[in-house]
């Protein structure tokens, strides 16, 4: 007798292949009601499926509600999914029949000993590798949402067609579709790409470019504070500051490894071929950068651990289809650290990397939604992307695992997830819609210090060559504000706000007291503005928590006469009348304690 949960939604497997079969549910109808468009590719992903066609005509809502009501009809229709094979030749000459060239294409790419299988369903046929169900009337007609249409150039490849992407969304029960679609709402109002602009965090500009956000007051003034609070930290851990410069010749990338495995990501400045004339690139990381402070002169085992920390701004050529928001960019700013240590320091100074990003991130409220990643290296791919020797990669991930378990870290492995010269520990976290970035790394290098020279002299008078660990210890300042806006839906933490409080005095007699009080806010630290416009106060309220300032101050003419303030919330809340002291005590001490609630 089968095993019945192996048909549900908890088992991922057959999650994706429901979802996987949706996505040809989706193409057959866009078929029968658009016969020209092309079809290119259609897989499961994480939240759903996608789809991808070349299309003349760019897919509305109108366009995505008429397909919906077609897959209802196939759903209906309980057509069968049938699998075939054919020789590559019969393969190509069918598709080439069809008129599908992405197909074509496909087909071509693949090794001459591939089993090229295909799927039918009705009068639909496309290439697919599967699984699928067997059956359309496995889907539930009322159970599944088109979620959006959008622009996808055809393999990601920015220089290749911009097709039409359609995003869908299914599942066993409408009343599961109908609190994924309600959870959905809430995730589109915390959007930080939404709110950030809305609350003057942010904006872009296309004449400046994509991927290349301007800071506005209230995001430029968030990450100030971030980078001091993050700065002063480090130094009190024994971190010393470096500042590099932002480019470098691609020498310096030669000796690292990054012209080799990271050329294509980076902004290059001359012809990179060319190798009788300068050619320079802007940084995509900081570390062959900061090991020449090591290397200006020769160190001793005594200085060892020598820990280098830099707030560093960092490009990285994203394709245009990865850009979001804040949270992939092709210029960031980065909370950049490089440890240069002896092996027998490894263990200890791992913890301590592990413990400063702990720190940071349940301060800011953010490690509860974190996970953490043992990203590998693949032994079957060693000489495309990995740099040393199988002894080298056993020593370092051996040396991790005991760490991260000595710690008692629960933990997922990513194989081929690690940097190409090392294994690394990426704390990884979803943004409002579930996608999963990497937040921290934490990485244990034992082979680019030997390739810069890096040397010291031990107690036994010879020379060795250190261990290094790569570590950010609060990630990117834009990522880490993209996920704050999120998750307090704008409303952050009192100590991270432009404005901390607004003075709204009800009538022109209480401006001078009025002024008086932003005066004194001032003075001791507070970030203060006074609303003196003669709009209703019922409005002036309104308006600052719709701003997400976090303290309103109240001033009638009692309050002025007596010295008071009337307090209340951007929540709504009213904390009723105090003396000014008393509240600057109040709000000095929410401040320094970084409270996040």
């Amino acid at each position: 007798m089968a095993d019945e949960s192996l048909y549900t939604f908890e088992n991922e497997v057959y999650r994706k292949t429901y979802w996987h079969t949706c996505a040809h549910v989706m193409a057959q109808a866009v078929s029968r009601l658009y016969p020209t468009v092309k079809l290119a590719i259609g897989p499961a992903i994480e939240t759903g499926w996608y789809y991808d066609f070349d299309s003349e005509i760019p897919f509305t809502q109108e366009h995505l509600e008429a397909i919906e009501a077609e897959m209802k009809k196939i759903c209906k229709e309980r057509l069968q999914l049938v699998r075939s094979e054919l020789p590559r030749a019969q393969a190509l000459a069918f598709m080439q029949e069809k008129g599908e060239p992405y197909k074509v294409e496909l087909i071509n790419d693949l090794p001459e000993d591939a089993v090229i299988s295909f799927y039918t369903q009705g009068e639909f046929t496309d290439l697919c590798a599967g699984p699928h169900l067997d059956s359309t009337g496995r889907i539930k007609a009322n159970a599944f949402k088109l979620t959006q249409s959008c622009g996808a150039y055809w393999r990601g490849d920015s220089k290749r067609k911009m097709l039409q992407r359609i995003y869908g969304v299914a599942f066993p029960k409408k009343e599961e579709l109908d609190d994924y679609l309600e959870k959905q709402e809430q995730a589109r109002r915390r959007d930080h790409n939404k709110l950030g602009r809305e609350l003057d965090y942010f904006t872009t500009v296309d004449v400046i470019g994509q991927g290349l956000p301007v800071m506005l007051p209230n995001g430029a003034r968030a990450i100030q504070l971030l980078q001091r609070w993050v700065e002063d930290e480090e130094q009190k851990r024994g971190y010393i500051l470096t500042k590099t410069p932002l480019m470098a010749k691609r020498d310096l990338y030669k000796i690292s490894g990054h012209w080799d495995h990271y050329r294509d990501g980076m902004f290059i400045f001359g012809d990179q071929d060319d190798e009788t004339k300068e050619c320079y690139a802007l940084r995509p990381m900081t570390c062959p950068f900061q090991y020449q402070v090591y290397l200006s002169k020769m160190r001793s085992y005594r200085d060892l651990p020598m820990r280098l920390g830099e707030t560093s701004t960092l490009f990285r050529n994203e394709d245009s289809g990865e850009m979001h928001g804040l949270i992939r960019v092709r210029q960031f700013t980065i909370s950049e650290g490089h440890l240069i240590l002896r092996p027998d320091q490894l263990e200890q100074e791992f913890k301590n990397c592990l413990d400063l990003a702990k720190y940071m991130l349940s301060t800011l409220g953010l490690e509860e939604d974190c996970s953490y990643r043992f990203s590998q290296w693949d032994p079957a791919n060693p000489n495309n992307k990995y740099e040393g020797t199988a002894e080298q990669w056993n020593l370092a991930q051996d040396a991790m695992g005991k760490i991260l378990d000595d710690l008692g870290i629960a933990y997922s492995v990513g194989i081929d997830e690690a940097a190409f010269y090392g294994p690394k520990l990426d704390i990884q976290i979803k943004n409002v819609y579930g996608k999963e970035d990497t937040l921290v790394t934490i990485q244990i290098d034992m082979l680019l210090a030997e390739k810069f020279g890096m040397e010291y002299v031990d107690a036994d008078g010879q020379k060795k060559t250190p261990y290094i660990i790569h570590r950010t210890s609060m990630g990117c300042y834009e990522r880490t504000l993209a996920l704050l806006i999120e998750k307090y839906a704008g409303a952050l933490p009192l100590w991270l706000m432009g404005t901390q409080v607004r003075v709204l005095p009800i009538t022109e007699r209480t401006h001078a007291y009025a002024e008086t009080v932003v005066q004194e806010l001032a003075r001791v630290g507070i970030r203060v503005e006074g609303d003196y416009r003669s709009e209703k106060l019922g409005y002036k309220i309104r308006e600052a928590q719709m701003q997400k300032i976090p303290y309103m101050l109240v001033l009638g003419d009692k309050e002025a006469e007596d010295g008071l303030v009337a307090v209340r919330t951007r929540g709504g809340g009213d904390e009723g009348v105090m003396r000014l002291e008393d509240f600057t005590a109040k709000c000095l001490k929410e401040i320094a304690e970084k409270s996040t609630k």
